[in-house]
């Protein structure tokens, strides 16, 4: 009878669950039809953005104060009652970063199948990420929440006994996590920047609010609920822009089924620009540039002097000429806008020299759309080493965002809030199942953007270009600028270049779609973002509180004690990762992978090893860890410029290994740390105990 009772008890709280769900999903599209109502009405474009993203934070926010608590097994596991469809939706949110969002569709723009050889194709990701679920679903998950734990330090620590385990995996937790949090915080405010037309820097503290009114109140239980609310906004941000290109090009809303008719138009459209003259023309003009720079780099404190002389003796000529104030103000602003000194002319002028000289390649330094790899198997000795290093860099970022998915803490966490540990299996496949919807869309939709860009932006004149461009470009120049390289008049393809991070927010307007549409899409991008960041920074606030501190030494603390001081590291946290996002320090993409290639490289061989071999010992695991990690840290650091500026170049690496970029460094960090654990295994292992010998008078 009890039973019966308690199955009745959880259909009904199911049905409960979705007649919200149901409820919620109405009330988005009624106030999608209200809003596409009043933009008819002659509703400002200014306010359209702010209404968008404070309603998404208000959201948001409710749901964090409505799932409030104090209770340790709520706040760090929703209980452990978290069905698997919603706890699956609620992964594919937390999945779904502003990386996968906002950036993929990108790099598959930008990149193309191939890739360049310095930069590995969009599909990589596609194909890592997925793979990953797969090994999430097989090797760990399942393993894991049977172990009945809190946090990923807490299985090295009750599997492999001691301190160090723990201690390591906390602090690795900690940097890839971060690193992580940095690039969707990064996403928060240059969605919010572009909503709201505020800086970049108030845009991070805007979209911020929203993820500590979560986070810091609810914890898991409310984080895991607003990352459901949350996944359904960036579904229909997602679905509803590339269904209307499909819709508008091809005549069918189904993307994925349709969008590769535009893929051999956008190859003879490629080879028509490949032999224009004004493109020609733009590749010439950027290489005159980048040999400028080179020029400069010579001397640069000479240089740097000729040009401000030239441009006070320029602001001088316009004075005496009483010319148009416009004219002096914009030669003032360039003399300000001159490097301080010779350090940071010559570090400016590097970076402008490669980005020219990149630039002065037929389509912009695009690869051709539809190659499986860059150069030619066949082609010249460059061609032949072109097609090496893209199909390698491929293959390594392959496996460093597979074998990534199964080590981030944030994610691993989520299945913890399972009831059981077939739950546990049921949730990756309702995970994989929602990331589908998104991720079968994101190639269709650099398709169809691409194809747009070629037959309508392509040729136009420059007076006749849309407002966004202006708009988008004041938001940050590194997502979009056109200038007339040639002086024609006209848009050519290498004139124009797009971020990554801009191609799917700019979608709509690309598209013609009603300036609510593009509110949508920035709210799903900020939906993206926020769902992962709270993941994240309950992720690092676990492992330094729970992890670190009060394991450090017994503490005489309340579970809720220990949940109010975990709220507070995770406000410190988050204010720590806004300061480094607002420095920008790359982009979204770069930012993800690497702390892919950190969680790869520290937790996985160890945590594989420590579940399917006995013979793993405490000592072999620490050795892994710290061999994984640190030889992955050691390759990127090596590769950062202004580390590489610095330090001495014997303490760094002396260029790319195999042609391997810096972001999938887990490729070396996993076999490292995988060698390492089995042989500190191997040495430090108990000896076999041996049988009595009995004694015979």
């Amino acid at each position: 009878m009890a039973e019966n009772g308690a199955a009745d008890g959880d259909k009904a709280y199911l049905w409960r669950l979705h007649r919200i769900l149901a409820t919620y999903v109405l009330g988005v599209l009624g106030f999608l039809a209200l809003m596409t109502w009043a933009e008819s009405r002659g509703l400002s474009r200014h306010w359209i953005g702010p209404i968008f993203l404070f309603l998404s934070v208000m959201v948001y926010a409710g749901i964090g104060v409505y799932g409030r608590t104090t209770d340790a097994e709520e706040y760090y596991v929703a209980g452990r009652r978290i069905p698997p469809m919603y706890n699956g939706m609620a992964a594919a949110a937390d999945w779904m970063s502003a990386a996968s969002f906002i950036s993929l569709s990108g790099a598959l723009y930008l990149q193309g199948f191939s890739g360049t050889p310095g930069h590995a194709g969009g599909l990589a990701y596609l194909l890592g990420w997925t793979g990953g679920f797969c090994l999430v679903a097989i090797l760990v998950a399942p393993h894991l929440r049977a172990m009945g734990l809190y946090t990923v330090p807490d299985f090295f620590q009750v599997r492999f006994g001691g301190r160090w385990p723990r201690v390591i995996a906390a602090l690795a937790a900690v940097v890839c996590s971060f690193t992580y949090v940095v690039a969707q915080i990064y996403g928060v405010g240059l969605i919010a920047s572009r909503l709201t037309g505020v800086q970049f820097e108030i845009g991070i503290m805007l979209g911020l609010g929203g993820v500590l009114l979560c986070s810091f109140l609810g914890g898991m239980r409310a984080i895991t609920w607003t990352q459901v609310a949350q996944y359904v906004v960036l579904l229909l941000a997602f679905l509803i822009p590339v269904s209307w290109l499909a819709y508008k090009q091809l005549g069918n809303p189904v993307a994925p089924l349709v969008y590769g008719t535009q893929i051999s138009k956008i190859a003879d459209m490629e080879a028509e620009l490949l032999a224009s003259p004004a493109e020609y023309e733009v590749v010439a003009a950027y290489l005159a540039r980048a040999r400028d720079y080179e020029a400069r780099l010579e001397n640069v404190e000479a240089a740097l002097e000729d040009e401000r002389i030239a441009i006070r003796e320029r602001i001088r000529v316009l004075r005496a000429k009483n010319a148009d104030v416009g004219l002096i103000v914009a030669a003032s602003r360039e003399l300000a806008a001159l490097p301080r000194d010779a350090a940071t002319a010559r570090e400016r002028w590097t970076r402008l020299m490669q980005e020219n000289y990149e630039r002065a390649q037929p389509l912009g330094g695009l690869p051709r759309h539809s190659h499986a790899y860059a150069g030619y198997p066949d082609g010249t000795p460059e061609e032949q080493a072109a097609f090496t290093d893209s199909r390698r860099n491929f293959l390594a970022l392959m496996f460093c965002l597979m074998v990534g998915t199964a080590g981030l803490p944030h994610l691993l966490m989520r299945y913890y809030t399972s009831p059981t540990v077939a739950g546990a299996r049921a949730s990756v496949a309702w995970s994989l199942f929602f990331i589908a919807l998104l991720y079968l869309s994101a190639p269709a939709l650099a398709v169809l953007v691409k194809f747009e860009v070629m037959n309508n932006l392509v040729g136009s004149h420059f007076d006749a270009l849309p407002n966004w461009i202006a708009q988008w470009a004041r938001v940050d120049a590194s997502l979009l600028s056109i200038e007339d390289m040639n002086g024609d008049g006209l848009v050519q393809f290498g004139e124009i270049h797009l971020g990554a991070d801009l191609i799917m927010l700019a979608t709509p307007e690309l598209g013609g779609l009603p300036y609510v549409v593009s509110g949508l899409v920035a709210a799903g991008g900020l939906a993206a973002a926020l769902s992962t960041a709270d993941g994240l920074l309950l992720t690092i606030s676990n492992a330094l509180v729970r992890d670190l501190y009060f394991q450090a030494k017994p503490r005489n603390a309340s579970p809720e004690q220990r949940v109010i001081l975990t709220k507070f590291t995770l406000l410190a946290v988050a204010l720590a990762a806004a300061f480094v996002a607002a420095l920008k320090p790359s982009d979204i993409l770069p930012l993800v992978s690497a702390s892919f290639s950190l969680a790869a490289s520290a937790f996985v061989p160890v945590m594989v090893l420590g579940i399917f071999w006995r013979g793993t010992t405490r000592q072999g695991a620490v050795a892994g860890m710290l061999c994984g990690l640190g030889l992955a840290a050691y390759y990127m650091l090596s590769h950062v410029p202004s580390l590489r500026a610095t330090l001495p170049h014997w303490l760094l690496a002396d260029g790319l290994w195999f042609g391997i970029q810096p972001i999938s460094a887990g490729v070396f960090g996993v076999p490292a740390g995988l060698v390492s654990a089995v042989l500190v295994s191997w040495l430090t292992r108990p000896p076999p105990l041996r049988p009595p010998v009995r004694l015979e008078m």
